[in-house]
């Protein structure tokens, strides 16, 4: 059996890179995967250490059972992951390794918890979804509102917003998923189970402003629960849509009658599709006036506030990046918190997620 080691697969792709690039900065030296060759040699030999290359293809899952042995750390940045997203996760199960991803996508997310959970805590691999802005700052945030609160606590609401214009830093990747998503079902838990939601909308105060979030499903709705099994309601909003917001909720009302209509699929699809071969168009720079918040508020049975909680970040690809390189090195030497799906705080630890996520650049702020 080889050494264990950090396997990246969906490396030549733009969050693949960045994370390539937090592991170098980290002293880690991955296996780099992906399906094309070249792509993967030109992204060896551009880096600053020259890292050893693995083809691995979705389409021919074989290919990804061989990168991956018992005890390696696979990171998955290869998106649309509800398309693609399933051979990584089988690969990690069946070898018996540690699997982190990339992804924001709800029904991918609840996918990896309900469905593959089970087989992977049979043979004994962990699988750690949704491990980048989307969405560790809001298991972390909710997890210290929490502690702060104490046993009162029996529901928590969840934040994201951002200062800047994220649409002009998102990479084709991330634009492919919303589209995806745009008819999928959303989820929250209320009464301690999983139930469809759509189109819930709220006020948050963010930096003195009022702003709107919009319900979204999240990784939080099943691992906040478990790490707190007091909590009866979870809730998750996106708060990036400004003064659409309103409206995007009025539309996410409307989802499951337009998923129904013929060929509504189909379309959504295919403007995926388009996007994903349009993916040349590189993503924009870092920007440093990007900016994200992230607010946890606290509540106890009869609706009192008793504990909030604000995390502020920079640029959320590169904390993406960052916390991935943190999580699979502190994964292969240190082991982690168990088998089967798990959150962030599950899968480290409340206070060393903490100390991780402030060296990826996330910081609590006074509120």
């Amino acid at each position: 059996m080889s050494t264990p080691r950090i396997v990246l697969f969906g490396a030549t792709g733009f969050t693949g890179r960045l994370t390539a690039e937090a592991l170098l900065a980290r002293g880690a030296r991955p296996l780099l995967a992906g399906r094309d060759p070249a792509r993967l040699a030109a992204l060896a030999a551009a880096l600053p250490i020259e890292l050893p290359t693995a083809v691995a293809d979705v389409s021919r899952p074989d290919s990804v059972r061989r990168i991956v042995e018992s005890g390696d750390v696979l990171i998955s940045t290869v998106g649309p992951f509800a398309r693609w997203g399933e051979p990584a996760v089988q690969a990690v199960t069946e070898a018996g390794a540690i699997y982190l991803d990339s992804t924001g996508e709800p029904p991918f997310i609840k996918r990896v918890f309900q469905r593959y959970g089970p087989p992977a805590a049979a043979r004994g691999a962990t699988l750690i979804t949704a491990f980048g802005y989307d969405y560790v700052p809001g298991n972390l945030a909710a997890a210290l509102a929490l502690r702060k609160a104490g046993s009162e606590a029996v529901r928590v609401d969840i934040g994201y917003f951002v200062r800047g214009n994220l649409a002009r830093r998102a990479s084709a990747g991330t634009r492919a998923s919303a589209l995806g998503m745009i008819l999928e079902p959303m989820y929250g838990y209320r009464d301690g189970r999983i139930i469809r939601e759509h189109g819930r909308t709220r006020l948050f105060t963010v930096g003195g402003r009022k702003r709107h979030g919009i319900s979204l499903g999240a990784s939080e709705h099943f691992a906040l629960p478990r790490a707190y099994p007091r909590l009866r309601e979870v809730n998750v909003y996106l708060g990036w849509l400004g003064g659409l917001t309103r409206a995007a909720g009025v539309f996410a009302r409307a989802t499951p009658v337009i998923a129904h209509l013929p060929g509504a699929r189909r379309v959504t699809e295919a403007m995926a599709d388009r996007v994903i071969r349009s993916g040349s168009r590189n993503s924009a720079p870092a920007d440093p006036a990007l900016s994200s918040q992230t607010i946890a508020e606290a509540y106890a049975a009869d609706g009192t506030l008793l504990a909030a909680v604000q995390l502020d970040g920079g640029d959320p690809y590169d904390f993406t990046a960052r916390i991935l390189a943190w999580a699979s090195i502190t994964a292969l030497i240190d082991g982690v918190g168990g088998t089967g799906a798990l959150g962030p705080v599950d899968a480290f630890g409340l206070d060393a997620l903490a100390d991780g996520c402030a060296g990826a650049g996330l910081h609590v702020s006074t509120r």
